[in-house]
Order: structure tokens, then C-alpha cells, then sequence
């Protein structure tokens, strides 16, 4: 994906404008979330510091006369008799300097993301695609058939999710024009574009398998969300 972006107000009207005129042919309902990044991965930043102070304490255990000898030659305490409990305070000192060193190390966030696992990001980005679908689109129209279009830039992941009664109809592959065209806009920099590409696509879809009913009363809000 190129670098993240952001929609500007003209760009947030212009897929808005698209989703209500999708949303007008069909009792579908099409909600498209923007995200910057779907978590903060607190927990890895702790479990790559929690490693380095292990992979610390174990050199420490197997070279121990080496970082004895180091730490006297440093500090010009060459006559000092060590005890075992000063070796294990020693020890648990390392340990606890490299995982504050790590942890500060990854307030950096091209190091923070570079050590992000990319199945754990697209884990994450799909989770909180799953929440933000159950909230947004899921059981709020005639028969269940809401869809969404998530996009996590940082995590550079992007989801469609149908609700039950589309999922029944529509075998997944149906969506890959859509989901071709919003990665296609992302990648050349237009997240606008892509969003009203994929918007259209899955707006035929459901016009197609889902038409309208007349006495469908839904109103049509704004169903672009930046989060």
C-alpha cells in the first residue's frame, strides 16, 4: 500500500455520496470505516522486552565470568569478591535495563511496527473489522444484509464482511472486483477512489440479490466513518 492517508471533506462527501446512491437501489446496507491502526500491540511491545531481558539473563548465566570480568574492568574494581547474592543482583539489574531499554526502544514506530508479526497485524485489523461490522452494519436492515468495508492503514489490511443473509447468496469470490478495485486505489495513493470503486461493486451486488423493497423506510446517514 502506498504511505496512509486521510480523506479530505470534499473525498468524505464523495464516498458518502457514493454509499447513499449504492444504498438507494437496494435493502442493503454499506457502511465504510478508515482507520489509522486497529490496536496498539501493547502486548507485543512487552513480549519483545520480556525476550531481551530473558535472551540477557541466559547470556549472563552461560558467560558469567565474562560480564563479571567486564563489569570489574568498567568500574576499575578489580579486587572485588562477588557473592552470589551480588551475582544475582547483578543479574536481575541486566534484565531489567534491557526491558525498559526495549520498552522505550519501541516508542519508535517504525521499530514498534517493524517487530509486529504481519499475521498478528491482519489478526488484529480482522478483529476489529468483525467488532466494528457487529456494531455498524450487522441486524439494522430488512434481512440482515449489511456489508463492510474495512480499511487499517497502518496495518495495511483491508476487509469486506457481508452479513447472514448475503454471505447465503453471494459466494465470496463475488467480491474480489470490489475488494481489487479499493486495494488498487490505496495503492496508487487515491483512498477515495478506492473506497468509491469498491463501494459501486458491492452496491451492484446487493442491488442485484437485494433490491430495494418499497416499503423499506431505512433512512440513509452518513456511513463513512474515519477512526
Amino acid at each position: 500500500m502506498a504511505k496512509p492517508i486521510h480523506l479530505t471533506a470534499a473525498e468524505h462527501e464523495r464516498v458518502s455520496s457514493a454509499v447513499a446512491q449504492a444504498e438507494s437501489h437496494s435493502a442493503g446496507e454499506i457502511v465504510t470505516i478508515v482507520t489509522e491502526r486497529s490496536d496498539g500491540y501493547a502486548d507485543i511491545v512487552l513480549a519483545w522486552a520480556g525476550f531481551v531481558a530473558l535472551t540477557a539473563l541466559t547470556a549472563f548465566s552461560v558467560f558469567t565470568d565474562f560480564y563479571l570480568d567486564l563489569y570489574d574492568l568498567v568500574l576499575g574494581d578489580w579486587g572485588r569478591e562477588w557473592t552470589h547474592q551480588g551475582i544475582a543482583t547483578l543479574a536481575a539489574t541486566i534484565a531489567i535495563v534491557k526491558f525498559i531499554a526495549m520498552v522505550l526502544l519501541q516508542f519508535w514506530p517504525p521499530l514498534k511496527w517493524f517487530l509486529v508479526p504481519r499475521f498478528i497485524k491482519a489478526g488484529r485489523a480482522r478483529a476489529r473489522a468483525i467488532t466494528c461490522f457487529k456494531v455498524g452494519a450487522e441486524r439494522r436492515t430488512h434481512g440482515r444484509t449489511g456489508i463492510l468495508i474495512y480499511v487499517s492503514l497502518r496495518e495495511q489490511h483491508a476487509e469486506l464482511l457481508a452479513d447472514a443473509a448475503i454471505a447465503s447468496k453471494v459466494s465470496p469470490e463475488v467480491w474480489g472486483e470490489a475488494m481489487a478495485a479499493l486495494l488498487a486505489g490505496i495503492r496508487a495513493g487515491d483512498l477515495a477512489s478506492g473506497l468509491v470503486g469498491a463501494v459501486e461493486k458491492v452496491g451492484a451486488v446487493l442491488a442485484q440479490h437485494f433490491p430495494r423493497a418499497a416499503d423499506d423506510q431505512n433512512e440513509l446517514p452518513d456511513r463513512v466513518i474515519e477512526v
